[in-house]
């Protein structure tokens, strides 16, 4: 088995595909700086398993600073997990936040990938990159015309390894991910949100009416195509990831209410920038040259969250946290 290193290794997704790739026999290098855009709690708490793993080395480092040609040395696949997420917060001087964390610190380690030569880089975009479009189901060809600051950044990132793909002959593939959910899930994300929620007892905010609908897809789907990432797909390509099927926001609210057998209260809110109204992904292309396939159906999905989420405060409760 491989060496790999994945940036963002304490994140959501990062830390799922650092436990899949350990169990199957890699030797895993993290990476990650541990930024306050939630507590470090949480992502100590994703990474607690994995710190008990030989194969497993965490180094805690910020891309933009860091050294990076000793930690990819050895390194055959790098998965580019590390960004600064979030739509809304990306607007006005937080700009300055996403330029560094996606842009700046993913030219930092193409530059260092072009000195070590791993064999292949994945990167993590975002269907953010397509914006508010009426071209359903979105396809990779689609226009991108992203409505949110953060959208840019995770599109300048798939420009960026493009063109050290063609220009540099650094092989990588963009993998743009459609609301990925489930256990680990942020808490400023939507899924966690509501099911704490209901859990509490509290009221959530809808923005908008609840009719926009969204591509969800479960996070161990998400790390599905990253493994395949690995040794498919075209260099300097990008693969839509999705969940094969939208979803209203109040289908979901009631779907959560089924799972867990309790209503949400909801207080509706105006549209806040950056929203977009549909996303559907055409995942034609990511099944014909990855072999991606959803397995993961939105009930099965939301249950797991439910469930992990439900056992954390219950847990967080009895330790009077």
């Amino acid at each position: 088995m491989s060496t790999v290193l994945i940036t963002g290794v304490a994140g959501f997704i990062g830390s799922h595909l650092a436990d899949r790739l350990v169990a199957e026999g890699h030797v895993v290098r993290g990476i990650d700086c541990f930024t306050d855009y939630y507590p470090r709690a949480e992502k100590e708490a994703n990474l607690a398993g994995l710190r008990r793993e030989p194969r497993f080395e965490l180094t805690e480092a910020d891309l933009c600073e860091a050294d990076l040609v000793p930690v990819l040395r050895g390194v055959g696949t790098v998965f580019h997990q590390a960004a600064q997420a979030g739509v809304r917060k990306s607007w006005g001087k937080e700009f300055l936040v996403y330029v560094r964390s996606n842009v700046v610190a993913t030219q930092r380690l193409l530059e260092a990938c072009r000195d070590v030569r791993p064999e292949r880089l994945v990167y993590a975009s975002s269907s953010s990159i397509y914006g508010d479009s009426d071209d359903i189901p979105l396809r990779e060809e689609s226009l991108p015309r992203p409505v949110s600051p953060y959208g840019v950044t995770k599109l300048a990132g798939e420009h960026l390894c493009r063109l050290y793909s063609v220009d540099h002959g650094m092989p990588s593939v963009s993998l743009r991910y459609f609301t990925v959910y489930g256990p680990r899930q942020r808490p400023d994300m939507a899924f966690h949100k509501f099911i704490r929620a209901m859990i509490e007892g509290t009221t959530i905010e809808i923005y908008g009416d609840g009719k926009q609908t969204r591509d969800f897809t479960y996070v161990t789907d998400a790390v599905e195509a990253n493994v395949r990432a690995m040794t498919r797909g075209t260099p300097g390509e990008a693969y839509n990831i999705g969940g094969g099927s939208r979803t209203s926001v109040i289908a979901v609210l009631d779907l959560l209410e089924e799972i867990g057998g309790k209503g949400i209260r909801r207080a509706f809110k105006d549209v806040q920038k950056g929203d977009v109204k549909h996303t559907l992904a055409d995942t034609t292309r990511s099944e014909r040259e990855l072999g991606y396939m959803r397995r993961v159906s939105l009930k099965e999905g939301l249950t797991q969250e439910y469930l992990w989420l439900k056992e954390r405060l219950e847990s967080g409760a009895r330790e009077g946290r």
